[in-house]
């Protein structure tokens, strides 16, 4: 026990490495750009006071969403997805299969859930003791269940999931940004050290490789956001793109696809001033997504259930939200 627990800190100690090494060269850029460039380089004011203007903004828009990316946690079922005491002990006190997965079908007709496991099983997750909502996973490194999970990231050492999926988009689009400005205003004297025009000191060695990194991260950067706008118009998760979800009809990789402006509604919210400030303003809470076949209506049921889905201190139980669930599916223990 005390072995595993060692092994668990250690493990959460390293787990700070990659979030360490952006840290630290993105501090180094700052001071390269600062005072190497900026205040030893450059001799022209008006240029060297909007170089820093304009640095700084876009400096301040990527720690902002790093920060955010990183310290967001991740969103969890609610109580109306865990077993209550009752339904605990019923499960536990029955000793036949049969019966124990009636009662988790049960629960699951009072649901929102539509997807199901690769066998056609209603998705239940033993160690988190939840009926999984659609497009729940269970992160075996933060040991819990997370909602819309997309994927985890070591660069930030969180799962990226729907409480911080804006967050991440964000950080890569500014990251993108903080990449091409550097390179775009660092070129003209990487040239002028590279040909011998400006004099050898210690700027010369900061310049010559803030340019390097700087394209060498927007390169990477650029494919990384380039896919998850695409994973963005589709309505995928990562998770998704590599495994379709599973409907009662089957397998369907565009089941949550219901339109671009929506799924960009979903992520971003509908007050478009609001897209590109790392606040959260997707639409719902995680739990209940709109399949493609209800796109059509006149109403958004993202919305139009998104009160009826708060939780009760009272633990007071909500009406049924979807057809009952087929009393014939089987429940599949997924770890």
């Amino acid at each position: 026990m005390a072995l595993s627990r060692g092994l668990r800190c250690c493990q959460r100690v390293f787990s700070w490495i990659p979030v360490l090494i952006i840290t630290t060269v993105v501090l180094w850029s700052y001071y390269a750009y600062v005072f190497e460039l900026c205040l030893v380089t450059i001799r022209n004011t008006l240029e060297k006071v909007v170089y820093l203007l304009v640095f700084h903004v876009c400096f301040g828009m990527f720690f902002w969403t790093y920060w955010k990316s990183i310290f967001t946690p991740p969103a969890t079922p609610c109580k109306k997805f865990q077993l209550s005491y009752s339904d605990k002990q019923r499960y536990e006190m029955e000793e036949r299969p049969d019966a124990q997965k009636q009662i988790l079908v049960d629960i699951a007709r009072k649901l929102p859930i539509f997807t199901r496991a690769q066998s056609g099983a209603i998705r239940f997750c033993d160690r988190c003791q939840v009926l999984k909502p659609d497009r729940c996973h269970h992160c075996s490194v933060c040991e819990t269940c997370v909602l819309k999970m997309d994927h985890h990231c070591p660069w930030v050492n969180n799962c990226v999931g729907f409480s911080n999926y804006k967050f991440f988009l964000l950080f890569l689009a500014y990251s993108m940004l903080y990449c091409v400005f550097i390179a775009a205003t660092v070129f003209q004297y990487f040239l002028k050290f590279w040909v011998g025009d400006l004099p050898n000191g210690p700027a010369k060695f900061h310049i010559l490789f803030l340019m390097f990194v700087a394209l060498m991260f927007f390169v990477s950067l650029m494919f990384l956001f380039g896919y998850h706008c695409w994973l963005v118009a589709k309505n995928r998760s990562t998770l998704e793109a590599f495994s379709a979800p599973v409907f009662v009809s089957g397998p369907d990789r565009n089941g949550f696809n219901v339109g671009l402006r929506k799924n960009l509604q979903q992520v971003f919210g509908e007050d478009k001033r609001m897209w590109f400030i790392p606040v959260f303003t997707g639409q719902g809470n995680g739990h209940y997504f709109p399949l493609r076949s209800q796109s059509s209506e006149s109403h958004n049921p993202l919305l139009a259930h998104e009160d009826m889905w708060e939780e009760s201190d009272e633990g007071s139980e909500e009406g049924s939200l979807v057809e009952d669930v087929d009393p014939s599916v089987t429940i599949e223990m997924e770890e």
